[in-house]
């Protein structure tokens, strides 16, 4: 239970959210993020209303909370983002701690903080309780465009293929002696990306001409 099956982020159950059609967990979501997003900063309860949402939920789902608290690491560019509003915004300011605060850019990044994290916890919800291949045929059902949902797929299925190749040139590197400590080390990390992504680059292009040779027409035959 919990192991991965299609991608890492799936928690493996047959929970009432899992079984859930998975166009209706979409559509669930886009107008859960959307409702989030228009409510004013000002109005606790609502978000308060939206996290005992998602906590009944996460509770229904028997996911543990701890398995999506840690993928919550993804949202900390956003909180950093957050941390730096109350000194960057303009307008009257509030002693915290000795500092000199912005009142506006803290009323925007607390707002900004609450916003991302239910997004976050709601779309971490809807991977981990629906398989890959359930999220592309709900997202075709919901009559997104072939193309754009083939794209996904793509992205999807090569996506561990390319983080194992990762994987082996960090390895290479570290068995030459080879470890990242300081900024001296940027170039060598820039180019091995580089590398990974003309190796990346040349595999789709493999992949690509595959498909054609057995009669891709754009189209995907289940």
């Amino acid at each position: 239970m919990g192991a991965p099956h299609g991608h890492r982020l799936h928690f493996q159950g047959h929970s009432p959210v899992h079984q859930a059609p998975a166009h209706l967990k979409i559509a669930f979501l886009v107008s859960f993020m959307l409702v989030v997003v228009a409510t004013p900063v000002p109005w606790l309860a609502a978000f308060a209303a939206y996290a005992a949402v998602l906590a009944v939920l996460v509770a229904l789902s028997g996911v543990p909370a701890l398995y999506l608290a840690r993928r919550l690491v993804i949202e900390t560019p956003v909180l950093a983002f957050a941390v730096l509003l109350p000194f960057i915004a303009t307008g009257p300011t509030v002693d915290l701690l000795g500092l000199s605060l912005s009142r506006p850019g803290l009323v925007a990044g607390g707002g900004l903080v609450v916003k991302a994290t239910l997004g976050v916890l709601a779309s971490l919800l809807l991977a981990a309780t629906t398989e890959p291949r359930d999220l592309l045929a709900g997202l075709e059902r919901l009559r997104v465009p072939s193309q754009l949902v083939q794209i996904m797929g793509f992205m999807v299925r090569y996506l561990d293929v390319v983080s194992d190749e990762l994987r082996r040139m960090k390895t290479a590197r570290e068995s030459r002696g080879f470890t990242a400590r300081d900024p001296r080390h940027w170039p060598v990390i820039g180019r091995s990306a580089g590398a990974l992504f003309i190796r990346s680059f040349e595999r789709g292009e493999r992949v690509h001409l595959a498909m054609i040779s057995r009669g891709y027409d754009g189209t995907v035959r289940r």
